[in-house]
């Protein structure tokens, strides 16, 4: 009788206490490992997207193997490709507390903080479009490789892309006035 009870006042407090703190749990590290995806994800757009707007190039108006046509519609593939780069930097920023803090190291986080918040500010600044992809590129790809390239990998360049990141940024800060950061 007392063996039945136990096992039912145990199943119990499981049941009403660990059971949901374990399932809430499972939530919150799901969400933490869904947004480090789309985080890894983004970047990916990022660099993707800029390497095919410094291939493909709007033709000049003037250019007989291009009709209107066709420099209408490379415009318009630029144009979304551009507009692909907005959303990914208002994602990175808009999420930047649910993935920057899910690393446990400080440097990880100031990094993807720092991260988000430069690579919106180019986006949002005056610069010529033409800069503004270089400089995403040159902040995106050293980043990416810190976080999501493999661990020989993020060794092996540890310092380089530091380094690399700290340039950029201060390429950024001090162009003139016309930008956000």
């Amino acid at each position: 009788m007392v063996a039945a009870v136990t096992a039912v006042v145990t199943t119990l407090a499981v049941g009403l206490f660990v059971a949901p703190r374990m399932e809430a749990r499972k939530k919150r590290f799901g969400e933490v490992h869904t947004a480090r995806d789309t985080f890894g994800a983004n970047m990916m757009r990022i660099i993707s997207v800029c390497s095919l707007l410094q291939r493909i190039e709007l033709p000049p108006a003037d250019d007989p193997d291009c009709t209107p046509i066709v420099r209408e519609r490379i415009a318009g593939e630029r144009a979304r490709w551009l507009q692909q780069l907005d959303d990914a930097t208002l994602w990175l920023i808009d999420n930047v507390t649910t993935y920057a803090g899910s690393w446990p190291m400080r440097h990880l986080i100031r990094l993807a903080v720092d991260y988000a918040g430069h690579a919106r500010a180019v986006m949002l600044s005056e610069r010529e479009e033409d800069t503004k992809v270089e400089l995403l590129l040159a902040l995106t790809v050293p980043v990416q490789r810190q976080f999501f390239g493999g661990p020989w990998s993020r060794a092996r360049h540890l310092f380089a892309d530091h380094r690399a990141f700290a340039e950029t940024l201060t390429r950024i800060s001090g162009e003139p006035t016309a930008s956000l950061v």
